[in-house]
């Protein structure tokens, strides 16, 4: 009989959820449709029953906030806090209505009463102060985190959550030095910040911020290299790499590592053509730890550094580059028989080959070296790369690629069986027969390293844009020829050649090419006025083309680092930035008007 009784009660309280849930829902769907009038008259009746409270908060509010209704939703507020006073979230959207409603008195006092409240519960005043984020009051987010940390006795606790909410207010200075907060807790982190500094942090005056802030707390704790490893990466960011040096230099003494630190700025600074800062960096590891592993790499990368510095100084004289291969013998000598001295006795041949025209010894130190077993199989594979463009010079271009596919066929998968398969393409070009080059080149466009794909690509569109509408080819042919003639430094009777087709062709969509290796001839030539002038042609006449930026950004490069007029070369540099805001070269047009401008005094 007692049984009979219970299930009688239970069914019709269980109608009635039934019903509550039939009601909220249509409720919601004429809130979904715009029939706002009838979704309001229905949640308020709902609101009647404690249950649904919870269920109906989200759509009721925003439906009286939107009319404007501030004191309905406070009145809703207030019997929903009383009904379930641990719902944090209804605290945070009443504050939230006295905020959006203009209420600052009752705002500041609830929020004053709020606090007081939580003052025991570190927990509570998190969750407190997230949802307060969520309902964009970020004043009152930020003091409700800093109560939850002040009573942790944790300075660092919550740091990720006040960067985010100072991001989202703009005050990059209280980000920086949230996250910064963050990284303190653990070396382990420095990854992370770097990774959200990089998406966050993108002028010079943030990245002046960062800078002062990170001085500020190492001066403050010089025992913590987590700061100094951050500097780094700002002045890599800069491409100061001058100034990153300086801080890993201070790392290596503190860890009493032998240039470990300093060795991989040396190489950033090589990888980016900053060859002075690289030289300096490499030479300094070689002279102060002289006994150590990183001696003979240091050595090497200081000699490199010192090629391509002597190799990008126009005219380029011929003495230094005599000079580099004493230097090469050197090295050669005192670290036979190490990879290193391997190394250095093919870039001593190169110079050899390329700059002093002495191809017969060329050929046989790049000889002696595909002989010795001790080299290893990818450098003996490197010197019969070599080798075959020491035949193209010699105008034996059978003989090159022959070497050139020996390679490629060995090395199918891997970098160097791509270098052979782009030599072997730029020979076909050379040699006109621009449809086989084609299909070389298509294929290492893609799966293959940025560099050979971006000369692939280049090498590609070269061809494909002035073979189009020429159904002889003569005009590529021509221009092809022009290109081994530089190749095999004949580099006067190509620039004679250059100056008969402009004459000839002035019309045709391979000008601005002509105009552009002009440029380069006259510049290697130390004739600067004449490199600009070709430069110029190219800005007024095809300042449409692909050529535009490569010859605006190569204009500025002559005033700064050849004719060394600064104010001219800053005025490049900052007209460049703005002409041409998504070319590759922006970063480095930033770095280098900075420099000009003096920020990167050390």
């Amino acid at each position: 009989m007692f049984r009979k009784i219970l299930i009688h009660l239970f069914i019709p309280f269980n109608l009635i959820i039934a019903q509550q849930h039939d009601q909220i829902q249509l409720a919601n769907e004429y809130y979904q449709q715009g029939e706002l009038e009838k979704a309001q008259i229905l949640y308020e009746e709902l609101t009647e029953n404690p249950y649904n409270l919870q269920l109906i908060a989200n759509n009721y509010l925003t439906l009286l906030k939107s009319s404007g209704a501030y004191d309905d939703a406070e009145k809703f507020l207030q019997h929903a806090i009383k009904t379930f006073p641990s719902n944090l979230q209804f605290h945070a959207s009443l504050a939230a209505v006295y905020d959006e409603s203009g209420e600052t008195e009752k705002l500041n006092k609830f929020i004053n009463e709020l606090r007081k409240q939580s003052r025991s519960n570190p927990f509570q005043l998190g969750i407190l102060a997230q949802y307060m984020a969520n309902e964009q009051l970020y004043n009152e987010a930020i003091l409700f985190f800093k109560d939850s940390r002040e009573i942790r006795n944790n300075p660092t606790v919550h740091a990720l959550e006040l960067a985010s909410i100072y991001r989202m207010v703009n005050d990059k200075s209280a980000m920086i030095e949230e996250y910064l907060n963050y990284a303190s807790d653990s070396p382990n982190r420095l990854s992370y910040i770097k990774n959200l500094l990089q998406s966050f942090i993108h002028e010079e005056e943030e990245l002046d911020e960062l800078e002062s802030t990170l001085i500020r707390k190492m001066q403050d704790d010089p025992d913590d290299t987590k700061f100094a490893e951050l500097l780094i990466w700002v002045e890599l960011q800069r491409k100061n790499f001058y100034g990153a040096f300086i801080q890993a230099r201070a790392i290596d003494k503190r860890n009493e590592r032998p240039g470990d630190r300093t060795m991989s700025i040396g190489r950033i600074a090589l990888e980016n053509q900053a060859y002075e800062d690289a030289e300096e960096i490499f030479g300094y590891v070689a002279v102060t730890y002289p006994n150590s592993r990183n001696y003979q790499y240091a050595r090497r990368f200081w000699m490199e550094a010192k090629e391509e510095k002597i190799k990008n100084t126009y005219p380029i004289n011929q003495e230094e580059i005599r000079e580099l291969t004493n230097q090469y013998q050197q090295l050669y000598t005192e670290l036979y028989p190490s990879q290193t001295a391997f190394d250095a006795l093919r870039s001593k041949a190169l110079l050899h080959a390329f700059y002093l025209d002495e191809i017969d010894l060329a050929a046989r130190l790049l000889n002696q070296l595909v002989d010795n077993p001790r080299a290893g199989i990818q450098l003996i594979s490197k010197s019969k790369l070599d080798l075959g463009d020491i035949y193209l010079l010699k105008g034996e271009p059978w003989e090159a690629t022959l070497l050139y596919s020996q390679v490629e066929k060995a090395y199918k998968s891997h970098q160097l069986g791509y270098d052979a398969k782009l030599r072997n393409a730029r020979l076909h070009y050379f040699t006109g027969n621009f449809a086989l080059a084609k299909g070389h080149l298509d294929i290492l466009k893609k799966n293959t390293t940025r560099e050979i794909s971006n000369d692939a690509i280049a090498l590609g569109m070269l061809i494909t844009d002035n073979t189009a509408l020429d159904t002889t080819d003569a005009v590529m042919q021509e221009f092809a020829n022009i290109e081994l003639l530089i190749f095999q430094n004949k580099k006067a009777e190509a620039n004679d050649r250059l100056t008969k087709m402009l004459n000839q062709y002035m019309h045709h969509s391979i000008t601005d090419e002509i105009y552009w290796l002009k440029s380069k001839l006259e510049l290697e030539a130390g004739n600067y006025d004449a490199a600009i002038n070709h430069l110029d042609q190219i800005l007024t006449g095809y300042s449409y083309d692909i050529l535009a930026d490569d010859a605006a950004f190569k204009k500025a490069e002559i005033f700064d680092f050849h004719i060394k007029d600064v104010e001219q070369a800053k005025s490049l540099y900052q007209q460049f930035l703005i002409d041409y805001p998504g070319s590759m070269y922006v970063a480095e047009a930033r770095k280098r008007f900075r420099r000009l401008r003096g920020d990167f005094i050390n």
